[in-house]
């Protein structure tokens, strides 16, 4: 009898986290961004490079299908930037990220899911060097994606995501360019969920 019960139980609550076609998954996640940072320049002795920075992300998916979905991801984090090692200033990104992805087991309590698409980078409130150094304020590149939703009850998840985005800058000083920061990061997230 007890084992009927449980294996209701657990149908129950695979039934109900169903995440169906016209659903909209909303997740809200504390991030890690970890550049992958590397430095390319045509000016000897120079290394640029970028500090990991703990954030706040908002995502929406639209289910198309039952097991196609499309996400926008919405999160901004602000970096530490180095020159050689010293401190030069900070610098905020904005990378608006859409990612069309596919949900496994979408009727299941653990739902997990890959996923791949676009970013859009915008550089903003940046000093470095006290306004002598700056940066280019747009970047476009690829996105991968990979995580899993798992099923509290029928309407709230809780969520595990990693993304790898492919992101640089051109660094400049004086007009002159110095050389291309490629900041390319790792985004490691965990969070809550529900549908609507």
């Amino acid at each position: 009898m007890k084992k009927l019960a449980l294996a209701a139980m657990i149908g129950m609550l695979s039934a109900g986290a169903f995440a169906a076609q016209g659903d909209i998954l909303a997740r809200f996640r504390v991030i890690d961004v970890d550049p992958s940072a590397s430095w390319s320049s045509s000016a000897p002795g120079l290394n640029v490079d970028a500090k990991s920075s703990p954030a706040l992300e908002l995502d929406f998916t639209y289910m198309i299908t039952n097991n196609i979905g499309t996400e926008l991801i919405l999160g901004t984090s602000r970096h530490k930037i180095t020159a050689n090692g010293a401190d030069i200033g900070k610098v905020s990104v904005l990378p608006p990220t859409v990612t069309v992805q596919y949900h496994f087991a979408p009727e299941a309590t653990f739902r997990p899911y890959v996923g791949a698409g676009v970013n859009y980078t915008r550089f903003y409130n940046d000093g470095l060097g006290n306004g002598a150094i700056t940066v280019k304020k747009n970047s476009f590149g690829p996105a991968l994606q990979a995580g899993a939703d798992i099923a509290i009850n029928k309407n709230w998840f809780v969520n595990f995501d990693v993304k790898k985005l492919w992101v640089q800058t051109d660094v400049s000083a004086g007009g002159a360019k110095l050389g291309t920061l490629h900041i390319d990061p790792w985004v490691f997230g965990v969070g809550v969920g529900t549908k609507f």
